[in-house]
């Protein structure tokens, strides 16, 4: 920040995702490559990559200043360093149910989505894994119009595709979410489910932010944890909200509060037994209760500001407080 480096710390949306989905106790296979130079050993990681020829790293710059970056972003991302891509053979033969493509370097080519899409019954994409483009001189990530990518012609192949607010001008929404539903992510504001008959907002979660980084890949974490659980589209975005206010709140991987996770999985339960019964047709409804759960998710979220007092009782601290004491961005 300000050309200080404030740290250096392990990335990528198979890192953060992953993050979500063993916090919640939920199975999955992952594919991810690395180099010989990757800087975390097994002790670090919960699902080791592939080892390559090559590690991605970036670098995010973050100003003080809002002049110096433009007024949609808020930061300026440079690769510096590409990693192998992930190819068909990469992938496991199993059928699955559910299946994301989540690359940040360029790493996912059209062959290999294409391969997603004949093993798994959904595949949720983030679009960034499409539309991102490197500057051939500093790595500088800029976006293209996904019309002018090699992977449009399988847009009508996948069951979701994930945009931020800055991405989805990028994506046309409106003829997108003809052939699958489209989730545009707004930061603070939440998020807006599109699909062919209506559109959507669902509530966010208030935030003390950090750092932005891997907030998206928490989100399709939280959504794709809904959904293997059973809840319908809204609720299941909803958690995606709640896993990304977590993360940006922390610098780099966030770590969960075992308390608050297991009272997620307790209201996600819950919440799947009142889904219990609705026929598939509903399942882009807000039913009965969603309300509720979103008050029973930021009932959860207390936990992590709660500490025991010395007479035994639990005692809410100042959420500034708490960061303040992590770290200090001035």
């Amino acid at each position: 920040k300000n050309d200080v480096v404030l740290t250096h710390t392990l990335g990528g949306a198979t890192a953060f995702i992953s993050s979500v989905l063993d916090a919640l106790n939920l199975p999955f296979n992952y594919v991810s490559k690395v180099g010989p130079d990757f800087a975390y050993n097994n002790s670090v990681l919960n699902h080791p990559p592939i080892v390559a020829r090559k590690t991605a790293e970036f670098y995010a710059y973050f100003h003080s200043d809002p002049s110096q970056i433009r007024p949609e972003e808020d930061r300026v991302l440079k690769r510096t360093r590409s990693s192998d891509l992930i190819s068909p053979s990469d992938l496991p033969d199993d059928d699955v149910s559910f299946g994301m493509a989540v690359g940040v370097a360029g790493e996912i080519v059209p062959k290999t989505l294409e391969k997603m899409t004949e093993l798994c019954d959904v595949v949720l994409v983030d679009v960034q894994a499409l539309i991102r483009v490197f500057d051939e001189t500093d790595g500088t990530v800029k976006l293209v119009n996904l019309k002018e990518t090699g992977f449009n012609h399988l847009i009508h192949r996948i069951g979701f595709l994930k945009a931020s607010a800055e991405e989805a001008p990028y994506v046309d929404v409106d003829e997108v979410r003809k052939v699958c539903c489209v989730v545009v992510t707004s930061g603070e504001d939440g998020c807006t489910v599109y699909w062919k008959d209506g559109e959507m907002r669902i509530s966010p979660f208030s935030a003390v932010q950090v750092d932005p980084t891997g907030a998206g890949d928490s989100f399709l974490g939280g959504l794709v944890a809904g959904l293997v659980q059973g809840l319908a589209v809204p609720d299941a975005a909803l958690l995606g909200n709640f896993f990304g206010s977590l993360t940006v709140e922390q610098i780099g991987l966030p770590e969960f509060d075992q308390r608050l996770m297991q009272k997620v999985k307790n209201e996600v339960q819950a919440r799947k037994m009142q889904r219990d019964g609705h026929s598939e047709e509903s399942r882009f409804t807000k039913t009965s209760g969603h309300e509720q759960f979103i008050a029973s998710l930021v009932a959860a979220k207390l936990v992590k500001t709660r500490t025991v007092s010395p007479n035994g009782g639990d005692q809410v601290l100042d959420p500034n407080t708490r960061y303040t004491d992590v770290i200090s961005l001035k």
